[in-house]
């Protein structure tokens, strides 16, 4: 498995700032999944708290405000300890299934209009592995990854 966690060149602006995925070798009929992972929850004292100046590209039509997508991404996001503690869980828990592991930073300032994955709705070739629901999953905080089907190839040529 190639798990990649690519470090910052520079300090990052805010705590919050790692995005997560991985590739699930086969998964409901294709290979090669791409699954983004995010913190599909959190506490609405954090982001009414939170600072989002700089970190978030401002509406162009409103000079001044944040609009609330842009902020989803960050708090969707993880810190440094939490991206750790999942590569680690994903290592133990599904190192035979997996391919690769990947962490990046954020950009910042996070484009206003982004929306993230909490805004997705599943569809008929996309949808959501939630964690949480899994009965072995240790960890003390939401996650979620999203997947979409229909950017695979399947498992079976089709001819």
């Amino acid at each position: 498995m190639d798990i990649s966690i690519n470090t910052p060149a520079f300090p990052l602006p805010c705590e919050r700032a790692y995005s997560l995925s991985m590739i699930i070798r086969s998964f409901k009929g294709r290979r090669d999944v791409e699954v983004h992972l995010f913190r599909c929850r959190w506490n609405r004292t954090e982001e009414a708290q939170s600072d989002y100046t700089g970190l978030v590209e401002q509406d162009t039509a409103t000079p001044g405000t944040v609009l609330p997508e842009g902020r989803k991404v960050i708090l969707e996001s993880f810190t440094a300890d939490e991206r750790d503690l999942i590569v680690n869980y994903l290592k133990g828990q599904y190192s035979t299934r997996l391919t690769a592991i990947k962490a990046n930073p954020l950009t910042f300032p996070v484009p206003a209009c982004l929306a993230g994955f909490t805004e997705v709705q599943p569809g008929k070739d996309a949808g959501f592995i939630e964690f949480e629901k899994i009965p072995s999953y240790p960890l003390d905080f939401p996650l979620k990854g999203y997947f979409d089907l229909s950017r695979h190839l399947p498992l079976v040529d089709e001819d």
